[in-house]
């Protein structure tokens, strides 16, 4: 039989030097991350405001077709621009909204380089995955709360958002983008 049954009070006997290096390697690991851990999260740029706001998704759908309307980029008829069937705004530094609904992200958003801003993100149906690539940023858009993200965009270009939880159908097509110019 290939497994024994150990003699009784096996943990009474003494470690071997093999055990005792791996054992001393596991806790010297064990330690040092647990200390990184908060050095990390107090040193450095990378950490996520937590600010949140409890919000009815009604509530939420109606600030953002505001935002829109209020910063939407207008063509030469006066209408708000479109990428894909979703509209394009250009706002200035400050609040921003992001709307994730099945399956798509809106608006369209054309931000400044260096310039901060507070992203207000939620979602008014299902849970979505905001995934910004390819920076690889994730955040949970939640029904019901409005999440606040403060961000300085310090490189220019296009960023892709894409939803990372499965909300549907057609989540493979939800998809939104970040310009920084």
């Amino acid at each position: 039989m290939s497994i024994f049954i150990p003699e009784k009070h096996w943990w009474r006997d003494p470690l071997d030097k093999d055990e005792k290096v791996w054992l001393a390697i596991a806790l010297t690991t064990s330690i040092v991350l647990t200390l990184a851990m908060p050095w990390w999260h107090v040193t450095q740029k990378q950490n996520p405001s937590s600010e949140y706001y409890k919000i009815k998704p009604d509530s939420f759908d109606a600030a953002t077709d505001r935002f829109i309307q209020q910063y939407g980029v207008k063509d030469e008829a006066g209408n708000i621009k479109q990428e894909g069937g979703i509209d394009v705004v250009a706002p200035p530094p400050g609040d921003v909204f992001v709307r994730g609904q099945q399956f798509k992200w809106s608006p369209v958003l054309k931000l400044k380089k260096d310039a901060n801003y507070r992203i207000h993100l939620s979602s008014i149906d299902v849970l979505h995955g905001f995934s910004v690539q390819p920076i690889n940023m994730n955040f949970e858009a939640v029904p019901g709360y409005d999440y606040v993200l403060k961000v300085t965009p310090t490189t220019s270009g296009v960023f892709n958002i894409v939803c990372n939880e499965f909300c549907g159908i057609g989540h493979h097509t939800m998809v939104g983008r970040i310009y920084v110019d």
